[in-house]
């Protein structure tokens, strides 16, 4: 009497493809398996890879079956792939986890086989999403202009700096996220403008374009061994690509004067020029020498005096306490 032979086990694959992809773009191997399955399933009819898996010949099915009729499907040693769905997948794997660990039932091969993944700065294009949702339907940021957003981009950047003297890195990961915000926003608001419009790719482009332009040394045959080296040629870049009149061209007179000072002094420096102190009286002109003072010393004398006031305010806060009788 011959023995039976053993039965081989079915198996089912769970194919998982990120939204933040184009669909079609799958991997080798979620081909393979989609291209052996013995039946491809799809709870959802408008999911993004169907038309892409009929134009490559692949059948699927749109259905939502159980735990237990999953299971049965893979008789016999059949493949079931299953496209998932998102959320909406839970109930299917919490039913065959449910089943496989009862040990009643003989369970066939299970597997998770991503499809595609998410590549670095994905969650971008959530951000981009999101942004446009908004724009189109809240009530207070579909009326929002160029203008009318510009304290915000002061006040997250002043905030993002806090965030970075505190040390918090709970709150910097914050900080940036709201310095972000304000890039999106502008650029989803400039997509309407009529006569010159431009998008968050627009802006990305211009930025990879000049980086990769500025770093030569990166990017190009040119050597920089020290970070003075890399200064130079940013420099040099910057001087070709703005042919600049004067050097006080590009510095902005609305960032914080002891910052303004100390970037004026540093254009001046690095240009090799002999510009006199302006003569006065009074203590504007007492603190210019101190920032173009600080900023020949390497110094920074803006982040310098925000030190400095944080110390004061601690001392403050020490007084009240001390007043208070705490």
């Amino acid at each position: 009497m011959n023995a039976e032979a053993p039965v081989e086990p079915g198996r089912i694959v769970l194919l998982t493809a990120s939204h933040r992809v184009a669909p079609g773009l799958l991997s080798w191997p979620a081909w393979q398996t989609l291209r052996a399955a013995d039946r491809v399933l799809c709870a959802d009819d408008g999911h993004p890879q169907l038309p892409y898996l009929r134009e490559a010949g692949v059948g699927v099915e749109i259905a939502a079956p159980t735990a237990q009729e999953l299971v049965d499907a893979t008789a016999a040693g059949r493949t079931v792939v299953v496209l998932a769905v998102g959320e909406g997948d839970r109930a299917l794997t919490d039913g065959l986890a449910r089943m496989a660990g009862s040990g009643r039932v003989q369970m066939p091969d299970l597997e998770l086989l991503p499809g595609s993944y998410d590549l670095p700065g994905a969650r971008l294009l959530d951000l981009v999403q999101v942004m446009d949702r908004i724009r189109r339907e809240c009530p207070w940021s579909s009326q929002q202009t160029h203008k009318g957003l510009a304290k915000y981009g002061i006040e997250e950047a002043y905030e993002l700096v806090e965030a970075i003297e505190d040390g918090d890195r709970d709150e910097l990961r914050e900080e940036l996220g709201d310095v972000l915000l304000q890039v999106v926003f502008h650029a989803r608001i400039a997509q309407e403008d009529a006569e010159e419009p431009f998008s968050i790719d627009d802006v990305a482009g211009t930025i990879v374009d000049k980086l990769i332009h500025r770093h030569p040394h990166v990017f190009g045959d040119e050597h920089a061994e020290t970070p003075e080296d890399v200064k130079a040629h940013w420099l040099r870049t910057k001087a070709v690509e703005k042919q600049r009149d004067s050097l006080t061209d590009g510095v902005p007179l609305g960032q914080p004067g002891l910052a303004l000072a100390a970037k004026l002094a540093s254009r001046v420096r690095t240009a090799g020029l002999d510009v006199s102190m302006p003569a006065g009286d009074g203590i504007g002109y007492e603190l210019l020498a101190m920032a173009v003072r600080a900023e020949a010393e390497g110094h920074d004398p803006e982040a310098a005096l925000r030190a400095a006031a944080r110390t004061y305010r601690d001392a403050i806060r020490a007084a009240e306490t001390a007043a208070n009788g705490d």
